[in-house]
């Protein structure tokens, strides 16, 4: 039964619906899907809109009026109800965590299996079913952008039109490709922030010298290792990322503030999902096998203080406590041929409105590939722009989705 809570200018309306875990077999185990309507108080008759959130393995955003947040809402709110959903394994659908799932590690990969995509699009056609909405809108920020583009493959009867802002994904390319690239970028995020804050570099080195003689324990229990520290550069993909990161490098690393911080900089423990199939969600076709680890540039090994961007390795399934007990299901998908997630036939045929914000230098999904997919997919309406780094939907999202919305129904 839905429960309608309304708060400070807003109507919420709070969904759960039971969905199979595998789609393929109805009549097998199932999950919960949570789903939260959000709608200003006179426009509970507006047609939807479906956030797709980035990840994998991040709930939705939690949504709130005076301030407004997330920083896109009221312009969404204007045209529609927005339907913010908690993928699978996230926020307040089934969750998922090592604690959480019994059983040998070939029975917790099997279970993974069904947490990429095209799962998370079967997830919202049947909740689209259960409202008895007839077509909607979807808009999809980085990782919520493959699953709109998934949409689009397996799906398209359910959307309206779809809106997608640093997640136009690679279709058909080996995940090698991806990663070689996105190192490419993530050198070139590595010289910038170090020309914009030179102290930082004799900090991370001093930082990993170290870590061996004098540790640096973090909240969780955990001792911060070398390789760790380097995951500091995912930061650097962000508007304000490199504000973020040197505001954290600047901390004595002996103090309290800098060990929860470093550990709130890398939430692998919290989103595990992330961790253990972010490379399973790059893959349309094929085995990943370790692919960032494969292909890390010789200039990183040699380079201690270059910093990595959205990569996974096997030794995160070590260095961090909480991940540990997944290590084998981790090796297991890693080895997993996984199937397609794109029909690319499908999208040369495309019949719905699709306009796409690619963002030029976004270290984390490779522009060049994301122009490809948009001249693959028929009647796409890419805005490829360097105003903006991969959270340009929160540094201005205002802008962005009426920007999409204006391409979308030809009015740009």
């Amino acid at each position: 039964m839905a429960v309608t809570v309304r708060t400070r200018g807003l109507v919420l309306v709070e969904h759960e619906f039971e969905v199979p875990l595998d789609h393929d077999r109805p009549d097998g185990e199932r999950i919960v899907v949570f789903a939260r309507e959000v709608a200003d108080p006179d426009g509970r008759d507006r047609p939807f809109l479906v956030f797709l959130q980035g990840g994998p393995g991040s709930e939705a955003p939690r949504p709130t009026r005076h301030p407004s947040a997330p920083g896109w809402l009221d312009r969404a709110l204007t045209d529609f109800r927005v339907l913010m959903l908690d993928q699978r394994g996230t926020g307040r659908s089934t969750p998922f965590g090592p604690a959480l799932v019994d059983g040998p590690p070939e029975a917790v990969a099997a279970y993974l299996m069904h947490f990429r995509a095209d799962a998370i699009v079967r997830d919202a056609e049947h909740v689209r079913r259960a409202l008895a909405a007839e077509r909607w809108s979807v808009l999809g920020q980085s990782f919520g952008g493959f699953c709109a583009t998934t949409y689009l493959s397996i799906a398209p009867e359910g959307v309206r039109e779809a809106l997608i802002t640093g997640g136009l994904p690679p279709v058909g390319k080996p995940v090698d490709y991806v990663y070689r690239a996105t190192y490419a970028r993530m050198v070139e995020r590595n010289r910038r922030h170090y020309e914009r804050y030179p102290g930082d570099r004799d900090r991370v080195l001093a930082l990993i010298a170290r870590l061996d003689d004098d540790p640096v324990t973090l909240p969780s229990g955990d001792r911060l290792t070398a390789r760790r520290v380097r995951q500091l550069g995912g930061m650097l993909g962000m508007s304000d990322g490199s504000e973020h990161l040197h505001y954290l490098l600047e901390l004595d690393p002996r103090s309290p503030a800098f060990a929860h911080d470093v550990e709130a900089a890398l939430p692998f423990a919290r989103n595990p999902l992330y961790a253990i199939v972010h490379e399973a969600c790059y893959a349309d076709g094929g085995a990943t096998r370790w692919s960032a680890e494969r292909v890390m540039p010789d200039a990183f090994g040699e380079t201690p203080e270059l910093l990595t961007g959205e990569h996974v390795y096997p030794w995160m399934f070590e260095d961090y406590g909480a991940l540990a007990p997944l290590r084998e299901a981790a090796e297991m998908l890693a080895a997993h041929e996984w199937p397609r997630l794109y029909d690319a036939d499908r999208l040369a045929a495309n019949e719905v409105p699709v306009a796409a914000a690619i963002y030029a230098e976004d270290p984390y999904v490779e522009r060049a590939f994301s122009e490809e997919t948009a001249a693959l997919v028929r009647g796409s309406r890419p805005w490829v722009t360097n105003e903006y780094d991969h959270n340009g939907l929160r540094a201005d999202g205002a802008r962005i989705l009426g920007r999409l919305l204006d391409l979308a129904r030809g009015r740009a």
